[in-house]
């Protein structure tokens, strides 16, 4: 099924944040496309914070997100749309708290949380399912992130 956007993404700053500064927009796999726009936004801006200062943008990114999506899902009438993908961006920040630095966990950090994105294992999937407004939109994602990063602390830690 393919992704339709709204023009609204492209004048209104919150579906334009929502629409993870429009990645979103693609046309097909819009989540991946979010998480991809999410990566050099780590690399960048986060990757090299203390754990304190990271968390804490985590803490604020993931409450302006039940603000952006709740608004955005509901002025287009259609709950989590495809497009909305600020809760990946998120997702993917957290799976990459305090990751160790280098290309190959930043793509194995992209790889695990799209698959507990896509796969939604319990409890994602109920949350999935039961949790509705801007914190249901935000909680599954969050949840994808919360397994993706204890999997690459695992990885890190054990195997790698």
């Amino acid at each position: 099924m393919a992704n339709s956007a709204p023009a609204s993404v492209w004048r209104n700053p919150i579906h334009f944040l929502a629409f993870g500064l429009g990645s979103g927009a693609a046309p097909k796999a819009p989540g991946t496309f979010g998480t991809l726009a999410a990566v050099p936004l780590y690399f960048f801006f986060l990757q090299g914070l203390a754990s304190v200062e990271y968390l804490a943008i985590l803490v604020v990114t993931s409450l302006v997100g039940i603000y952006l999506c709740g608004k955005t899902s509901k002025d287009l009438g259609v709950h989590d749309h495809s497009g909305i993908v600020w809760d990946e961006f998120v997702g993917y920040w957290i799976t990459m708290w305090l990751a160790p630095a280098g290309w190959f966990y930043i793509v194995l950090g992209f790889v695990l949380f799209r698959l507990f994105d896509i796969l939604k294992p319990w409890p994602i999937s109920w949350v999935d399912k039961h949790v509705h407004g801007g914190f249901g939109i935000m909680l599954d994602d969050i949840l994808a992130g919360l397994m993706s990063f204890v999997v690459l602390q695992a990885l890190a830690h054990f195997v790698f």
